[in-house]
Order: structure tokens, then sequence, then C-alpha cells
């Protein structure tokens, strides 16, 4: 019976030596498959897609990538698939300049998903069209900047701060102290001064008349269909229409093969796995909200 065991085991054993031999040949060939897949995809024409989702930051990374996609001869065009509600006007601002360059050597369309408000919308409209669905939700034309006075309760706790400042100005409006009205008078300067810029935005891009798109950005969000009523978007539709306008408008051959722009590549693999486990939440975008803000109802879970 021991001997019969032994036998037993070494059989085992040299299954399993073959069996995962086996295994690592398929995969390494799988692999080499692959890559020369993607090498072959790379060079050759394409429509390129940007996913734009979540809160919108600026992104060197971002920037770079679309840099490259203007000088490649081999993307027609660009998709940019639009469902976020917004974030930093520096990100919204920076972003649509960069479209804008793409938009200047080849067709840029924008899609909207679910969501496309405040910071984004401005990025929709640096695209050449503007597709959404019906029940998309874009508009929230207009900036932000949130503060809380916080110094009723530091004394209830016994908590006073004290700041030694340049100016009555500096470092304003801030939660340590109260804002008086001259504070606020600066702050609306700003606010207005920035707001007037994403008017201009949108009616140079939409060829509206700037009342009209005033009248438009009261901070009202607006559905697909109201959207495409009011001139904010161009048609019903999502990335089918898109491609069948480029194929139609822009004479892109529809058959080309869609190459997605990864701007988050140089992610450690840690990262990437925790980025996994936590549902893909970017702790670095919440901690950059800081300044300017062009947001509807950011999910901060």
């Amino acid at each position: 019976m021991k001997l019969d065991s032994v036998i037993d085991r070494r059989k085992l054993k040299k299954q399993i030596i073959f069996w995962r031999t086996s295994a690592v040949i398929v995969m390494t060939a799988f692999v080499i498959f692959l890559f020369g897949k993607f090498d072959t995809f790379r060079n050759s024409e394409h429509i390129a897609v940007l996913n734009i989702t979540n809160i919108i930051i600026n992104n060197p990374k971002r920037s770079i990538i679309l840099k490259n996609v203007a000088n490649n001869d081999l993307a027609k065009a660009l998709i940019v698939n639009i469902n976020s509600p917004g974030g930093t006007v520096v990100g919204g601002e920076a972003l649509y300049l960069n479209l804008r360059d793409v938009a200047g050597k080849k067709p840029v369309v924008a899609v909207i998903s679910d969501l496309a408000t405040s910071a984004g919308y401005m990025v929709a409209i640096a695209a050449d069209k503007i597709f959404a669905r019906q029940s998309s939700i874009t508009g929230s034309i207009g900036v932000i900047i949130q503060t809380t006075d916080i110094t009723i309760l530091l004394d209830k706790i016994g908590i006073k701060p004290e700041s030694i400042k340049s100016a009555p100005l500096k470092a304003q409006p801030n939660p340590l102290e109260p804002m008086n009205d001259r504070t606020r008078s600066a702050t609306r300067l700003v606010v207005e001064d920035i707001f007037n810029m994403f008017i201009d935005m949108v009616a140079t891009r939409r060829k509206m008349d700037r009342q009209m798109v005033k009248k438009l950005a009261d901070g009202r969000i607006y559905t697909g269909r109201q959207a495409l009523k009011n001139g904010l978007i161009d048609a019903i539709g999502g990335e089918k229409e898109a491609i069948h306008w480029l194929a139609k408008t822009k004479n892109i051959n529809k058959e080309l093969p869609l190459r997605l722009l990864d701007f988050n590549n140089q992610q450690s693999l840690l990262e990437k796995i925790l980025n996994q486990f936590l549902g893909k939440i970017s702790i670095s975008d919440r901690l950059g909200l800081d300044g300017l803000v062009s947001l509807w109802q950011p999910d901060l879970r």
C-alpha cells in the first residue's frame, strides 16, 4: 500500500507540473498576442475616446495625452464621453482649452451620459457637436465659492482664533473669521468675473446671444430634451449617433476602431489595486477641490 501511495503521489505531482507548465505557456502566448494586437492597434487609424467622469480637476497627464492626440495623424477624431457633476474652474478651463486645441486639427464630439453640469458642461462646449440622452442632466452654468463661519462654535468651546495678516482681505473668506461686507463684496467680484468668463464661453461656442445665455445661466439644471430646446446641445443620442455624425459630416470611417485614452496609466500597481477595492474613489480629487468651483451636487461619500 505504501508503494502504491508513493506511485500515486508521483503521478499526481507530474500531472500538477504538466498543467502548471501548460497554463504558463498559454498565458505567455496570450500576453504576446495581446501586445501584438495592441501595437498594431496603436499604429493604425482609429477614433480616440476620452472618458471624463466624476469630479474634474486640472490633470497635467491628461493635457499631455490630448496634445499627443492633436498631433497624431492616426487619430482621425475624438469622442469625449462625459459623466461629471463638474469640478474646479481651472480644471474645466484647462480641459476645455486642451479639447479646443484638438478640435483645431480634427473633429471633436461630446457625448453626455447621465450628467454634465457646471464644469462638466464647460468641457462639453469645447466639442464641435454635443449629443445627450433625453434624460441626461446638464446646465448648472455658474461658479461658487463656499465657506463656513465656525466662530460661534469655537467661542462656545472656549477657542479663540487669531490671525496676524498683511491686509484685511488676506485669507478671506475664512471660516475662523466672520464674513464682513468688504469680504463679501470682494469675493462676489471674483465669482462674477469667472461667471462672466463662463457666459462668454457658452455664448461663443453655442453661437447664442449673450443675454439669452445669461437667462439660461441662473444655476438651474436642464434635461437633455430641455437643453436641446434651449440650444445648449445639438442632438439627442449617444456614442453610436456620434460616430454616425462623424461619418456623415466629417467623412470619418465609422468602422475605425475606438481607442480609449488612459490618462491614469502612470498609477503604481498598489494604487490600481486600492482603486479597485475602494470603488475607484480618488482621494486626491476630493482634496483638490480648492478655490473657485463649478460643481453640481458632488458625491463626496
